[in-house]
């Protein structure tokens, strides 16, 4: 997986679907293949504002596509989410496609990459402690609520 995960576009390649991707626009029709392949390309950036704008190319594919086409567009953006750090993100998009494809070895491998580094950075228990911590806060407002009624 560190290969996919840890994979960077060459420059070139990237310039050479940028231009082809513009060129598609200027014409006024862009075909999703082309969309895709800079989208892929921008995802394999070393520059989170490239990675950020792959995502934006890839989730306009998933949006406009079939369930077919669906596998490729979910997975990278699972793994550029995953690249800004953005494991919630990540998750959505590789378990969503676990439940249309529950058998998809990929999407298992990043699941657990994805789960392995939120644990690494700390990020599942500040997630439950923030889940406490509200749970409390709500807790402690209804509390609130009912003392003030009982002296009104």
């Amino acid at each position: 997986m560190e290969a996919v995960i840890d994979e960077v576009v060459n420059p070139k390649d990237l310039e050479k679907f940028e231009e082809k991707y513009k060129a598609a626009l200027t014409a006024g029709s862009v075909a999703k293949d082309t969309q895709f392949e800079y989208g892929w390309c921008l995802i394999r950036s070393k520059t989170p504002d490239d990675i950020k704008k792959g995502i934006k190319l890839l989730e306009e594919l998933l949006h406009k596509s079939g369930k077919d086409d669906q596998r490729d567009y979910l997975f990278y953006l699972g793994v550029a989410n995953y690249k800004l750090k953005e494991y919630e993100r990540a998750l959505k998009c590789i378990r969503t496609l676990l439940m249309n494809e529950p058998g998809n070895t990929q999407a298992l491998e990043l699941e657990k990459h994805i789960d392995k580094s939120m644990k690494k950075d700390g990020l599942v228990g500040m997630a439950i402690v923030g889940g406490i911590g509200l749970g409390l806060a709500g807790l402690a407002g209804l509390v609130g609520l009912a003392v003030a009624k009982k002296s009104a």
